[in-house]
């Protein structure tokens, strides 16, 4: 088993603009990065790949295989799945969350397709044991489209429910679950800048300037 992290730090994660500027937006992406590999490589998996659009943006300190593809998301994965011939676990740069236990649960599944949906229909983490013969659909309702893809090509599949695997890092809301569930370098990142507040409803975070979700 192998895995490889589709990952871009250039600009990244506009939608968290409103809470973090681009220089702590770049940083944080970075940790989440790490905090995956580390998740991975605790989990068992010694081979791992970086899929990015600029080697400069890995940190050197990263163990990892290199793969620079300066096309889109989809077409840069599908190269790579094209190329390989072992069992091959997709996850996003983007799950702080993931612990090793459910890697290892993914990819002990007997399928030949695992998904883990993301939020709104999204696609977190596939693992595919014949990636040669798999193709992605990132983008919109990719859960969908990646459950049609494996119909399509006879392939079994599971779909992975696991609130720690499908929640990914978008939105400044996601910052809570972050600071509440979280542990890695991402988390203490997070907890450096805001502070977390609760009372009779909902947890909320704040920071000098703002405040995220409502209690």
């Amino acid at each position: 088993m192998r895995a490889v992290i589709p990952y871009k730090k250039e600009n990244a994660k506009s939608r968290l603009s409103s809470v973090l500027d681009l220089h702590e937006r770049e940083e944080f992406v970075e940790l989440m990065l790490k905090d995956v590999f580390n998740t991975l490589r605790s989990a068992g998996i010694e081979n791992i790949d970086v899929l990015t659009t600029s080697r400069a943006s890995i940190a050197p300190d990263l163990d990892v295989g290199i793969i620079e593809n300066e096309k889109g998301l989809n077409e840069a994965i599908n190269q790579y799945l094209a190329s390989i011939d072992e069992p091959v676990l997709i996850a996003m740069a983007d799950l702080p969350l993931l612990a090793p236990c459910q890697v290892m649960d993914i990819t002990e599944k007997q399928t030949d397709v695992v998904i883990v949906p993301g939020k709104g229909g999204g696609t977190n983490i596939i693992r595919i044991m014949q990636p040669s013969r798999f193709h992605v659909k990132y983008y919109g309702s990719s859960f969908l489209n990646h459950y049609a893809i494996a119909q399509e090509c006879g392939m079994s599949v599971h779909v992975y429910d696991s609130f720690r695997a499908s929640t990914d890092i978008d939105e400044p809301q996601d910052l809570v679950e972050l600071l509440v569930h979280g542990s890695g370098l991402a988390k203490e990142y997070i907890k450096e800048r805001f502070s977390m507040r609760s009372g009779k409803g909902r947890v909320a975070i704040l920071s000098d300037t703002c405040r995220i979700a409502s209690e």
